[in-house]
């Protein structure tokens, strides 16, 4: 296994706390991938996201509030994973507040920055205040070129901006490479493939149930900050890796909590599950992470619902194993049992124990996450689904809620992602949701679909005017 070694140029947004520095990254990567809050630190973990512009793409990272002081107990982390960031950094993108004019804090960051002898771009945001106007000229003292004067939240100086990085730093389209869109990453959608691409693969689960680590053993890094206190993770933060030749996203979440704990501890922690649920819509396969010891709540079936709902392929993770040991015989059997019993209508995920301490079986998840992406792109071909359902539905025919006899006529699969089957019947009718759930167990068994939803629709067959 190897991380992905991303070719692009990095850009590193630095700054003290609340000078906009989320707000900028949101708006130079076109998404609402930072959390922007009137909280000073809220930013935490390393966050990058791939820019274009006029046909030159790079890397913009925003490194979290590691300058300035700060009462957060994972300061320390934050510090340590923006100085790495720092480290592979090809330029600087420094901003400062031109509302508050020049302040200690930004001459000590400033003095950090020259040390590391890095091409240096001078942002003044907020200018748009007419407060900042008198204060504007300090910032020029510091000696960065090119400076630039921008409102963050209002788009103003930005095109200027940009084409000052593209052109200083970006790297031009190599052969074959499209321009994104507004507001695109370069990953595949949900459209109908044959063959995976670049997979998302979204960590959700309760707080402190091991997502953030279970993502570093993955990397193989210390990619994730990892603490005790609940809450460590805010941002959905996302990092590429290679396993097999297969690339996968893999987005670490924000623990999700009962609506009402979350409305109680705040707008960050607000908007924290926001992002999370985000990730999830955005997922091709979400890795619900169970806490082994404290086994599946209400919340995690929760949080399993909407990635169901959402057609996103799931796999059941049961971490911390390694505290399992020493349990009587049938242990897992019990567990499992107990676990499915808690999950009933994600039957069709697989459940894997595992232990991110200790990394055991950490690799069977990456061979779940690769055997269900393809799953959920498994196409059936037409002749052989008909063969199928008139067989099925000849041993156990169906019947529409008037008693009527009912005949399916032809069967087509329409879609993927998640796989999609319409039954065309005789009668205008639906099937009880026993009948549904029992044709989708039939079709899970004869074709596959490991880990993904399927969805069965009915509708009566029309036939052709005759002329």
């Amino acid at each position: 296994m190897s991380i992905v070694s991303n070719p692009l140029p990095s850009i590193v947004l630095v700054g003290r706390p609340n000078v906009g520095k989320s707000t900028l990254f949101n708006r130079l990567t076109r998404s609402r991938r930072a959390i922007v809050t009137a909280v000073a630190g809220t930013t935490r973990d390393v966050i990058a996201r791939e820019v274009e512009w006029e046909g030159r793409r790079f890397n913009l990272v925003d490194t979290g509030g590691m300058f300035g002081a700060s009462e957060d107990p994972l300061h320390a982390l934050v510090l340590e994973r923006g100085q790495r960031a720092l480290a592979t950094a090809d330029m600087v993108l420094f901003v400062v507040d031109g509302r508050e004019g020049l302040v200690p804090g930004d001459e000590e960051i400033a003095a950090a920055i020259r040390a590391r002898d890095l091409p240096v771009t001078l942002v003044i945001n907020k200018t748009d205040d007419k407060r900042a106007k008198a204060g504007i000229l300090e910032f020029y003292q510091l000696g960065f070129e090119p400076v630039f004067e921008i409102s963050a939240e209002h788009g103003e100086g930005i095109g200027d901006l940009m084409d000052s990085l593209a052109g200083s730093a970006g790297r031009p389209l190599a052969e074959g490479e499209h321009p994104l869109e507004d507001g695109e990453q370069p990953r595949p959608g949900h459209a109908a493939v044959t063959e995976p691409g670049e997979v998302s693969v979204a960590i959700v689960g309760r707080p402190n149930a091991g997502k953030s680590s279970l993502v570093n053993r993955l990397l193989r890094e210390e990619r994730m900050i990892v603490s005790d206190v609940p809450g460590t993770t805010r941002d959905a933060v996302d990092t590429m890796m290679t396993w097999h030749r297969r690339q996968f996203r893999i987005v670490d979440t924000a623990g999700i909590r009962r609506p009402g704990r979350v409305a109680r501890s705040g707008q960050v922690e607000s908007l924290s599950v926001l992002l999370a649920r985000r990730a999830i819509e955005d997922a091709d396969v979400v890795v619900l992470v169970i806490d082994s010891a404290a086994g599946a709540t209400d919340q995690d079936a929760t949080i399993a619902g909407e990635a169901d709902k959402a057609g996103r392929g799931v796999i059941v993770v049961a971490n911390k194993w390694d505290l399992m040991k020493g349990r009587e015989e049938n242990f897992s059997v019990a567990f499992d049992d107990s676990l499915r019993q808690q999950l009933k209508f994600l039957d069709y995920a697989p459940v894997l124990h595992i232990s991110a301490a200790t990394g055991e079986r950490a690799t069977k998840l990456l061979e779940a996450i690769d055997t269900v992406a393809k799953a959920r792109l498994t196409r059936v071909s037409t002749g052989a689904l008909n063969r199928f359902i008139a067989t099925v539905t000849a041993r156990h025919p169906p019947a529409s809620p008037g008693h009527r006899h009912v005949r399916v006529m032809y069967a087509a699969q329409t879609g993927v992602a998640p796989p999609t089957f319409v039954l065309f019947t005789n009668v205008a009718t639906t099937f009880h949701f026993s009948y549904e759930r029992f044709l989708v167990n039939q079709l899970r068994e004869e074709f596959g679909f490991a880990g993904t939803p399927i969805r069965v629709m009915v509708r009566k067959r029309t036939r052709p005017a005759k002329n």
